[in-house]
């Protein structure tokens, strides 16, 4: 009753002190048996709803109906509306919406995706032909090579789905590659007002290039030659090279609006999807309050695998978003290549910076004049952000301008040094961001360093205008490096752990390569995505938790269909429990953010690994029913269950499941209130499905957090058949460690599975905490 009594009290005080003609957009679950049975008389019931609580001069507006993840619409209201709505016998939930973000070549073969193998992945799947992914995104530019159709077979025979015809977006867009694409913009322009389609495409086309580019990284086709800009040049091709794509556009120049993606959920699980990809995210709520944990909810209970990006809110702490146990979160990755651009300082030192630069370049052998853009009079720290008219073109012409990073876009930055007169830029992290580089294209010959590197700069330019040389620097270009090592190292940038809505979860789920990352691109915007420049490319490299997302997609789509019989939450374990965690040169991943080793809070289970997740050897499956117990387990009402689930809640079976850190999930995470208790412990009670050899005898190995008992009962599990299920327990003993009121501690470990062939590694997690 909590959450529900909460969300109530939430929008009585909203309804107080908002104005009464103050609306915004609430999405409204309503039972199922008390609707209509024909689909075409929802709408009309639905506004006979509305109009039973608005006052008789107020029109009613149904933005969306739903009828497949959801039953329900969503509606513009005022809070007091809101609740009175919510009093209504056969509402069981009005919802506020939120307004989601974006998170935003070598890949396959890093990946060991290779076209060569004759029994790996790729072969056994047959490039996942018959499998459907839907991308939930910005729409996508059709025309592009990684899109093209030529020999694949017909669409498969399930396809309901529709390609959505526009002025801009024609019958011949789609084919038996792209074989859907529709858009969802009611909820956007119901709060922003009519689109302007001379900045967007009313239409699945992409404007933006994001949803083209996370398409074409879970199923692009192979496109040769394929380079940024002359940089990462060779072949270009997707997880799932033959899988068909379904293109849902709900994200717009004002963000991707929850009734939108809702929508998109709900059409693309009735179109027949077998995967949906989803490179957005917001704050974290509680699941029925979650308009994608409530998509994905429906989805994964009509067998459909949802990948969701974990965020960019890294290295700190509780960022992880989209944490919904039935969705696999990804965070992000690097690979094996970079694009080093140093940068040389008049003292002789060299510093590593990157860069995707092919412009005008700066003479070879030539020091230019070096300044910083905080200290040169200008608008102080808009200045050194270099934000837009805060350079004062006499101090930075023909010179190069250090800038901070922040506010606008690292690009965007480079184009203000640019218009100020700058002959070019380096652009230095701030502490937070700490030492993770992204290389960005560039309209001046430009680089990114870390924050020590950005301070040992500042300190040079400093000294020197103390001395009679003023400083001088140049930046170096050295194109496409390959081999790097170490890879794969947690991206900076990529949100962490723990779980900010349910410890007992370990979140994100894994990793996957998410760092400069070449896929197909729009027209419609620049590879820098600035105004001033007019370049066009037909493929561009990104980075975020938005490009590790697909990779997971495209990998799920790839083991359906080397696995038909396999469940979403099957699919994810065999992902999670095959991840490995040391990287090309022998060591455990490092925090591209500091240098120090990552823990699991970083990277989950770890990197995927795609071929030793095709014979996991054993997989953790979880039914619709378990995710109900888990939710009653974490206090959720038969009410708030109601909203995520299709079917009628029922709780009575949870307190066979025990607690919230019992659902069978492929990660252990036990966590301790101490509250004045000297020594405490906990059991995980999990089952374990054999999809190996009929015949097999798996040993458990503990390597117990430190200081922490772990037992695990029994220790060897004997399987005669494949298929078969057996059970174990997992015994946790923990003595209090010192904390402050509202402090806790962290610790790992992890418990495997063997069988002389297959290793099924789980990660432990124990975290105490001490309450306020």
């Amino acid at each position: 009753m909590a959450f529900f009594l909460f969300f109530f009290l939430s929008l009585l005080s909203l309804a107080s002190s908002a104005s009464r003609d103050h609306q915004k957009t609430f999405i409204v679950r309503v039972k199922y048996d008390a609707k209509p049975s024909i689909f075409t008389t929802h709408k009309h019931w639905y506004e006979s709803s509305l109009s039973s609580i608005l006052s008789p001069s107020t029109p009613t507006q149904v933005i969306h109906v739903y009828d497949t993840v959801f039953h329900g619409f969503s509606t513009k209201l005022t809070p007091t509306e809101a609740v009175k709505l919510q009093t209504l016998p056969h509402v069981v939930a009005v919802i506020p919406e939120q307004v989601r973000r974006l998170h935003t070549t070598r890949s396959p073969q890093f990946l060991g995706l290779k076209t060569t193998d004759r029994a790996g992945l790729l072969e056994e799947s047959n490039f996942g032909s018959d499998l459907v992914i839907g991308v939930i995104d910005t729409g996508i530019w059709p025309e592009r090579q990684s899109f093209n159709d030529s020999d694949l077979g017909p669409v498969p025979s399930k396809w309901k789905g529709q390609c959505v015809t526009t002025k801009d977006f024609t019958s011949g867009s789609c084919n038996r590659k792209l074989i859907g694409a529709r858009f969802f913009c009611n909820g956007y322009e119901a709060t922003n007002g009519k689109m302007n389609e001379t900045a967007e495409f009313r239409s699945p086309r992409d404007s933006d290039g994001h949803g083209t580019h996370t398409a074409s990284i879970a199923a692009g086709r192979y496109v040769f030659p394929a380079s940024t800009l002359g940089y990462a040049k060779g072949v270009a091709a997707g997880m799932a090279p033959k899988a068909r794509l379904a293109a849902y556009k709900v994200c717009w120049n004002a963000g991707c609006f929850d009734s939108d993606i809702l929508a998109a959920f709900d059409a693309a699980v009735a179109d027949g999807v077998d995967v949906i990809s989803l490179s957005v995210g917001g704050v974290v709520v509680p699941y029925h309050l979650d308009a994608i944990a409530i998509g994905a909810f429906s989805a994964a209970d009509m067998g459909i695998f949802v990948s969701a990006s974990a965020g960019n809110g890294g290295p700190g702490g509780l960022t992880v978003t989209n944490v919904a146990p039935w969705v696999a979160t990804i965070g992000a990755g690097t690979i094996d290549r970079d694009f080093p651009a140093e940068v040389k300082l008049g003292n002789g030192k060299v510093l590593p910076g990157v860069s995707i630069y092919n412009g005008p370049g700066l003479s070879t052998g030539r020091m230019y004049p070096l300044v910083y853009a905080g200290t040169g009079g200008g608008y102080g720290y808009s200045s050194s952000l270099c934000l837009e008219g805060s350079l004062d073109p006499e101090f930075v012409k023909g010179k190069i301008v250090m800038c901070d990073r922040g506010i606008n876009s690292r690009a965007a930055k480079g184009e203000v040094v640019k218009k100020a007169g700058g002959i070019g830029m380096i652009l230095a992290n701030g502490a937070f961001d700490g030492e993770g580089l992204v290389a960005d294209c560039h309209v001046l010959p430009a680089t990114s360093v870390g924050a020590s590197n950005g301070d040992e700069i500042r300190g040079y330019i400093d000294s020197a205008s103390k001395s009679k040389s003023p400083a001088t620097a140049t930046i170096v270009f050295k194109g496409t490096r390959l081999g790097v090592q170490p890879a794969p190292v947690v991206a900076s940038f990529s949100a962490r752990g723990p779980n900010p809505q349910t410890p007992e979860i370990l979140k994100p789920d894994m990793i996957a390569p998410g760092l400069n990352i070449l896929a197909a691109w729009t027209d419609k915007v620049s590879p820098s995505g600035v105004s001033s420049d007019n370049r066009k490319t037909e493929f561009n490299i990104l980075s975020g938790t938005s490009m590790a997302c697909p990779h997971a997609s495209g990998l799920a789509a790839l083991l359906k269909a080397a696995h038909p019989d396999w469940s979403p939450a099957a699919i994810k374990s065999a992902l999670m429990t095959t991840a490995y965690t040391v990287d090309n040169s022998g060591e455990t991943m490092i925090d591209e953010s500091n240098g120090n080793t990552s823990t699991v809070l970083d990277f989950g289970s770890g990197h995927v690994h795609p071929s030793k997740a095709m014979n996991p050897g054993l997989v953790y499956d979880i039914t619709t029913m378990d995710y109900i117990n888990f939710l009653c387990n974490s206090n959720y009402t038969i009410n708030n269950i109601k909203v995520l689930a299709r079917k009628t809640a029922d709780c009575s079976g949870a307190k066979f499941a025990g607690h919230a850190g019992n659902l069978n999930y492929p990660s252990f995470s036990a966590v301790f209130q101490q509250y004045g208790r000297h020594n405490m412990s906990t059991h995980l009670i999990r089952q374990v499905t054999n999809v190996g050899d009929p015949n097999s005898v798996y040993k458990v190995t503990i390597n117990p957090p430190s200081d922490i008992v772990v037992t695990v009962e029994p220790q060897e599990l004997v399987f005669r058949r494949v298929g078969q299920k057996l059970n174990f327990l997992v015994r946790v003993e923990a003595m209090a460690v010192k904390l402050s009121p509202g402090g806790s501690n962290m610790k790992s470990g992890s418990i495997v599975w063997s069988d002389g062939k297959h290793n099924v590694t789980s990660p432990l997690i124990v975290t105490m905490q001490q309450p306020l």
